[in-house]
Formats: C-alpha cells, sequence, structure tokens
C-alpha cells in the first residue's frame, strides 16, 4: 500500500543525514544549512572537521549534531522521533578498503545499516516521505557495460567484484522490497569517483589527495590511471538533498552523471592552476575495474541536476586548500596524506 508522504514544502522540512561526517555528507549538511533547512547529523564518528572547513561560521551553527550507531535500530529511531525528522539522507556506510579489512563489520554498518534506516521509515508512515540513500557503481564490473554501446546503463545487472559492491547491491535489494511490501518510497543513486574538500578516504580518493599535495608542494600519487567519471562532491551532495524533494514514488536507482575525464588531463588542470604541479604528481596503476562510461540521462527523472566543469571544481577545490593552508589548517594527515 502506498504511503502518504510526510509534508515537505520548505517550513517544514527536517533533515537526517547519517554518515554526515564524510564527504559526501559534510557537504550535505552544509548545503542545508546554507539555505536554513532544518538539518540534523547522525554518525557515531564525532569529529566535525569536514564539516567545518566548507562551512561559514553561520551555517555550522545551524547544523544540529546527532551521535548514533547506525547498526542499532533503536538509535536511528530516536534520532527520528526527537528530531520529528520528514527527510532521511542515508549515507552512513564503510568504503571499500574498509570492508575488505573487516567484511563483517562492513556487513553490519553497510547492509544492517542500511535496513534500520528503511525499518524505521516503514514505523513511521505519516512523518518519513522517502528515503535517499547512496547506492554505487562500485557495485557494477567493467563487463556490465552493455556491449554495443560501451555504457553502463542504468538498468544493467551487477556483479560486484568486493564486498563493498556486494553491500551495495543488497541495498538496492532492500529498497525494492520495502516499497513492495511497505510502500516505502526511496531513490538511490550512484556516484562513481568523488571528488572535493573532504575526500579523504577510500579507493578513489587519491586524486583529491593529489590536489592538496599540490596546494602543499608535495610529490603524490594517483593509484590508478586511465580514465573515470568524476563527480564534485558538492555536486552530489545537492543531487541527494533534489532527490529527497523529488514527487518520485516508488524504489528507484539512478546512475550519478559528472565528467569522464583521463586522469592524465585530470593533473593537467590542476597544473593550469598551480604550475609545476604535474611534475609532483605520479598517475600509475592498473584502471579502476569498473565501466567507464556511464548512462545517467535516467536522473532527469529527478528535475535538473548540477553537472560541475571538472575545471571549475578543480579550481574550487584548489582555493578551499589553499585558503585553508594560508590560515594554518590544511593539515596533512586530516587530508589522507602522510605527516
Amino acid at each position: 500500500m502506498e504511503r502518504t508522504a510526510a509534508v515537505t514544502d520548505g517550513r517544514d522540512e527536517r533533515f537526517l543525514v547519517t554518515g554526515a561526517l564524510g564527504c559526501i555528507g559534510a557537504w550535505t549538511v552544509r548545503n542545508l544549512a546554507a539555505e536554513g533547512a532544518h538539518v540534523v547529523t547522525f554518525d557515531q564518528a564525532t569529529d566535525p572537521r569536514r564539516v567545518r572547513q566548507i562551512s561559514t561560521d553561520e551555517e555550522f551553527g545551524r547544523i544540529v549534531f546527532e551521535s548514533g550507531d547506525i547498526t542499532e535500530l533503536s538509535s536511528v529511531e530516536r534520532a527520528l522521533d526527537e528530531h520529528g525528522i520528514t527527510n532521511i539522507i542515508h549515507l552512513a556506510a564503510l568504503q571499500v578498503p574498509f570492508c575488505r579489512a573487516d567484511p563483517s563489520l562492513g556487513a553490519r554498518v553497510n547492509v544492517v545499516g542500511t535496513v534500520n534506516i528503511f525499518e524505521a521509515a516503514r514505523r513511521r508512515p505519516e512523518q518519513v516521505g522517502k528515503v535517499v540513500y547512496t547506492g554505487s557503481v562500485g557495485m557494477f564490473d567493467a563487463a556490465d557495460a552493455d556491449p554495443g554501446t560501451n555504457r553502463l546503463e542504468n538498468d544493467a545487472t551487477a556483479h560486484p567484484g568486493n564486498h563493498y559492491g556486494v553491500y551495495k547491491q543488497a541495498n538496492e535489494g532492500t529498497a525494492r522490497v520495502y516499497w513492495a511490501e511497505n510502500g516505502v518510497s526511496s531513490i538511490g543513486l550512484r556516484p562513481m569517483t568523488v571528488y572535493g574538500p573532504g575526500r579523504d578516504q577510500g579507493l578513489t580518493s587519491s586524486p583529491t589527495k593529489a590536489i592538496v599535495a599540490a596546494v602543499l608542494g608535495r610529490t603524490a600519487t594517483i593509484g590508478f590511471s586511465r580514465r573515470t567519471l568524476f563527480q564534485y562532491a558538492d555536486d552530489v551532495a545537492r543531487t541527494l538533498v533534489l532527490a529527497s524533494r523529488s514527487e518520485l514514488r516508488g524504489a528507484h536507482q539512478f546512475n550519478l552523471g559528472g565528467n569522464l575525464v583521463d586522469l592524465r588531463d585530470f593533473v593537467a588542470a590542476i597544473d593550469a592552476r598551480i604550475p609545476g604541479a604535474a611534475e609532483l604528481i605520479t598517475v600509475e596503476g592498473v584502471p579502476l575495474p569498473f565501466p567507464e562510461e556511464i548512462a545517467a540521462d535516467a536522473l532527469a527523472a529527478i528535475g535538473t541536476v548540477p553537472v560541475t566543469p571538472i575545471e571549475v571544481g578543480i579550481g574550487r577545490t584548489i582555493d578551499l586548500f589553499t585558503r585553508l593552508r594560508d590560515e594554518g589548517r590544511l593539515v596533512p594527515e586530516q587530508q589522507g596524506l602522510t605527516a
């Protein structure tokens, strides 16, 4: 049975962002705070440095920080009830290296945590309108691209090559079942290579680390080669909010668009802003084991999605890191670099 959507006319929206202290989460809560929306974080971590580095004091002051464990349903429900949450943006997850190191923990956070979000929403049909969550192109193998177009189509069958991909595929199944059996609407977005301030962890974080290194005048290595689809973190966050406010009903999953860029051109764009950076940055390693070309036209169903040109996104990232450096706040270890 289809549920009644919660009231979300701007004044009555109350957002809960799980995994809010990570990269995409930080940009999501910052953007909501910037527009004056009521936004609550939900994260087991306690260091809001990623949110702080991209926010003004006024924006940061509007954010309500809530500590919680996504693997505990009661913790999720308490946050929803205490803050009267109407919109859930679910980003809490362990990334590829952490899932590989501890698959059991990865499954608890990535799979059980997602089930808890959907179950909590199911129990509040008059309160929560829909669940928006991040899937990942990482659940696909390069061979999953259409043999005719060489693109990963939105409805491609996934063959995950690691634990993280298996967990992301399971979450899309969870979303479909909660719609079919309980009428819980959801939208899952599948990013690929996210870059920008705050992107200091994960399999594809080395391009952003290279920008940090260039700003600091240090050497860096991007650990994979050839082309990948880049998405500016701010764009991903804005798309998540757009999805949360859409009128779509049902269980939907969408590939996320962006800029298909060769890593050599990525480095050249850094060098254009920081002359000499190309001599500091090495690109090496095999290509990522995922499709390069990704069909994202279906995403138009939620509205006009922002896609920042790669040169602009890199420039904004350099500007922010340069300001942090000049203020003495660009700490290498916090940006995923060694001391």
